[in-house]
């Protein structure tokens, strides 16, 4: 759903209009590509159903659906929806992705699913992982996995406004989700590295900070 920002908006923004214009910016946000870490989860599991929070512009919805992934993409911004249907339907799998707008602030999508993938979910607005996370672990299936994966640093390109802005740890993120310890266990926990190509072309190692758990 997020990169890196570096706005401030003011707290009364509305989180759809703020979204519905900042992808409204550029033709496209967003790579486009799947995110490494989900891709390496979603390809080891059997195909099954997905709620991919934060969709975007459908990077990961996308790639999920053409592996045979049944996928509900849910994002505040219709901007972001409409170009992700877009990609389904140039990507020959418009009927396996199903688009949801919502505010998940505000409430929660129904149903459940074998995996539940919240990618760089962190946002300039206020978007507290309690209210978000224990809804996500509530839509999981028995059996199914939630996924989190977060940006563990700034990127080596961020420029210095970046210095005061705090990432929360892996077990920040798996405290959020107030899971029954009976009930789950943890099968990631910690850090992953990867390069990655900055703005101006440049090469850095990003962190990410990933946690993993799987119903019972």
């Amino acid at each position: 759903m997020t990169g890196h920002h570096h706005e401030h908006p003011a707290a009364d923004t509305d989180p759809a209009r703020f979204w519905d214009e900042r992808y409204g910016q550029r033709d496209r946000i967003w790579s486009g590509r799947v995110n490494p870490v989900l891709a390496e989860v979603a390809g080891a599991l059997p195909p099954g159903t997905v709620l991919d929070l934060g969709s975007g512009e459908g990077g990961d919805a996308v790639w999920l659906a053409t592996r045979g992934w049944r996928v509900t993409a849910v994002d505040i911004s219709s901007v972001a929806l409409d170009r992700l249907a877009v990609e389904a339907e140039r990507a020959g799998v418009a009927e396996r992705i199903t688009t949801v707008r919502h505010d998940l602030t505000q409430g929660f999508p129904p149903g459940r699913y074998d995996l539940v993938s919240a990618q760089f979910f962190q946002s300039p607005l206020v978007l507290p992982r309690e209210t978000v996370l224990p809804p996500a672990a509530e839509a999981v299936a028995p059996g199914g996995r939630l996924l989190v994966v977060e940006h563990g640093a700034p990127p080596p390109w961020a420029g210095p406004d970046t210095g005061h802005h705090r990432f929360a740890e892996p077990e920040e993120i798996l405290a959020a989700m107030s899971l029954d310890p009976d009930g789950w266990d943890t099968e990631r926990l910690g850090a992953a590295r990867r390069t990655a190509t900055g703005p101006d072309g440049q090469t850095g190692e990003l962190i990410d900070h990933v946690v993993l758990v799987r119903r019972h």
